[in-house]
């Protein structure tokens, strides 16, 4: 062999064991690819790990009295690991899975124990190692399904994952649930207290370190969590739950009564500032009516009449008028234009400020204040600035609406109609809770507060921070005005257009009615649409409480007393009924042979607290958990009555409950007739019982 054929065999040689070599190659990357591809896929996304957020639980809200109003409960998504160490046997798997199966369907009854058990078998088939078996379970059923068969072989070893997360809940419900607010991810800011006081109630979210598996699924590397969260801080707001029942069901049912689309109340504590409840409510079909828009902080609106409190309180100030200045009612005619302002009543003819005010005269205040004003206009508006009304309150939950109040500078001012205008309530625009802060400021002996709504927040029981009314005028007017101002405002309810409905004799209350027509943007005020309400405050000597009912667009009357006047005349006593320490000073009814009360017999302990609360003077013969009362000259006398092992015990005077008790304790079956307290008793009392005995008691 010469040496060219020798050199082209070791080419050709070399060439072809490349040829081989590359095909091998690509016979390995199609087996690779093809045939062990999902074995190698499912090894890289077993070494993907990544960091995940775990959600904190947010903190709780709560009342005034400690109810609680929002809060955060744990929710679980039940996932289970096929190949877990306990149920790697496949023996220990098969010998408990149907009875597996046959718990989850008699548990969650949405699948026959032959569906969980076809399915569980195919998971396992699959080898899955984060099977779905159940999203929302709560922690009570959590706890039970821990128990089932395979899953009580251990937390873990067992295969069921509990991955937990936390849903919001309003244990009351809707009950001030506008001011509560909410916060989700389809909202970026939140609303209400929920919004307002998220970066203390969000808490810190924790880390989890969590492993991609087949299918692109993520499952926790280790049982607890790298980092765990933190929990978010308590709210303390002001709200009373009691009060804001009353005031949800008082203004439903005035909604209601006058078909109106809209209405709102706010009830304030006077001296603090802080807003013990707020209703809206919104008209969504006939007769039903719901919370979808906060109407106290956002609604702006003409004010109407309650407006005339401010401008009195201008008049008075500048001692342009007093409360005996005689002035014409009826008709007013605007110098300069052809306007005619007419009282809706009619002329009630020359009266004094304080009897036009009473009656709600807008022909009356409309002159004062133009009379008074016309050549110096800004000087009129310069107190309504001065008492902050142009601005808003910087409250603590978003969506306050920013007030509106012309001045002379504005281009809508006209110099001869806006200023009489503004005197009864037109041409601005005010939210019933800036209304009724005004008001509260009068109640407040001038003192002129924020409200509140958030008085505390706390962190692991501890307080954090405190708030407390910010003050926005530390005296609105002087005291000679502030006198004769609430002079006026108790005349409206004793005198003048709230004498019908808001009165009430076992206590005065101080406020204002209103009625203003409403503006269609597009058609100005050719609805005839009104604005019916009712601001004040009680007990007035002494005032504890502000309170405003705004109710829009009512159906038939439309004026403040009619429409609003009961819904705050039946939330005002409702709260005066409930608070004791309103009573004070009230004046002392003795009737009949002039006696304290005579109690029911029964449970010392209730009776004790009552007459305690309402200073009666009882003598207690014994300290035993029951009683029978005698009637003395010298008070209540309790005689002791302690029940003795089979002998019929003593239940004359006693009320059904507290007899049923201790009869029931005696081992006696009893027949009852008749309806009060306890008449007269079948077997008397001492005599000997055996169990099982029927007694009969008559009650009157």
């Amino acid at each position: 062999m010469n040496i060219r054929a020798n050199i082209l065999l070791r080419v050709y040689l070399a060439f072809g064991l490349i040829v081989l070599f590359a095909f091998a190659v690509l016979l390995r990357l199609g087996d690779v690819q093809f045939i062990q591809g999902h074995k190698w896929r499912a090894m890289a996304d077993s070494l993907s790990t990544k960091e995940f957020d775990i959600e904190a639980a947010r903190g709780n809200i709560y009342s005034n009295d400690g109810s609680l109003l929002a809060t955060s409960i744990p929710e679980y998504e039940l996932r289970m690991d096929m190949l877990a160490g306990g149920i790697q046997d496949k023996e220990v798997f098969d010998s408990k899975v149907d009875s597996l199966a046959m718990k989850l369907s008699q548990f969650f009854g949405d699948k026959s124990a032959k569906d969980y058990s076809r399915f569980l078998r195919k998971a396992r088939q699959d080898s899955a190692r984060y099977v779905l078996i159940k999203r929302k379970v709560s922690y009570q059923d959590l706890k039970v399904i821990r128990t089932f068969p395979l899953y009580n072989i251990g937390k873990y070893t067992g295969g069921l994952m509990a991955i937990q997360q936390n849903r919001r809940i309003k244990p009351f419900k809707d009950l001030a649930s506008r001011t509560i607010g909410y916060k989700n991810e389809n909202v970026k800011n939140g609303v209400g207290l929920e919004g307002a006081y998220g970066n203390y109630i969000n808490g810190e979210s924790g880390k989890r370190l969590m492993q991609r598996i087949s299918g692109g699924v993520w499952i926790p590397v280790n049982n607890d969590a790298e980092v765990a969260p933190k929990d978010g801080a308590d709210i303390i707001s002001t709200i009373d739950i009691n009060m804001q029942d009353l005031a949800q069901n008082a203004l439903e049912k005035g909604l209601i009564r006058s078909k109106a689309h809209h209405g709102a109340v706010i009830v304030m504590e006077v001296a603090t500032g802080e807003i013990r409840a707020v209703a809206n409510y919104t008209r969504v079909e006939e007769g039903v009516y719901k919370e979808q828009f906060n109407y106290a902080i956002a609604g702006n609106q003409d004010p109407g009449s309650t407006f005339k409190l401010a401008s009195y309180m201008a008049l008075l100030e500048d001692k342009v008028v007093d409360t005996n200045t005689m002035v014409e009612t009826g008709n007013y005619k605007v110098p300069g234009s052809k306007k005619i302002i007419k009282d809706s009543h009619g002329s009630i003819g020359t009266v004094t400020v304080k009897k036009a005010f009473e009656q709600s005269s807008n022909a009356a205040v409309a002159e004062l204040v133009n009379r008074a004003y016309h050549d110096n206009q800004s000087k009129f508006t310069d107190h309504l600035y001065k008492w902050h009304l142009n601005e808003r309150m910087v409250l603590q939950i978003p969506g306050e609406a920013k007030p509106w109040i012309k001045n002379p500078t504005n281009t809508s001012w006209h110099k001869f109609l806006t200023l009489p205008q503004m005197a009864y309530g037109y041409e601005m625009q005010l939210t019933p809770l800036k209304m009724l802060s005004f008001y509260n400021a009068v109640a407040n002996n001038g003192k002129y507060v924020a409200p509140v709504f958030v008085k505390e927040i706390r962190r692991l029981g501890n307080p954090i921070e405190q708030f407390k009314a910010r003050v926005i005028n530390e005296k609105i007017c002087s005291d000679v005005t502030l006198s004769k101002i609430k002079s006026m405002l108790e005349g409206v309810v004793t005198e003048g257009s709230g004498k019908q409905i808001v009165y009430n004799p076992l206590y005065e209350i101080a406020g204002k009615t209103g009625t203003a027509q409403v503006a269609n943007d597009d058609k100005g005020y050719a609805d005839k649409k009104y604005q019916a309400s009712f601001v004040g405050y009680f007990p007035a000597k002494k005032p504890k409480y502000s309170m405003i009912v705004v109710i829009n667009d009512p159906k038939g009357e439309y004026y403040g007393a009619l429409v609003s006047g009961p819904v705050f005349r039946e939330i005002a006593d409702r709260i005066y009924a409930g608070d004791i320490k309103m009573y004070s000073g009230i004046k002392q009814n003795l009737v009949g042979n002039t006696n304290p009360p005579e109690a029911k017999a029964g449970q010392s302990k209730a009776t004790k607290k009552v007459y305690n609360a309402f200073g009666i003077k009882a003598l207690y013969a014994a300290k035993s958990d029951y009683f029978n009362s005698v009637d003395t000259s010298n008070g209540i006398a309790f005689q002791e009555n302690v029940p003795v092992k089979g002998i019929m015990p003593n239940v004359n005077g006693m009320g059904l409950k507290d007899a049923m008790y201790l009869i029931g304790n005696a081992g006696l079956k009893a027949r009852v007739k008749g309806s009060g307290k306890v008449k007269s008793q079948s077997i008397q009392p001492g005599s000997s019982i055996g169990k099982g005995l029927m007694v009969e008691i008559e009650l009157q």
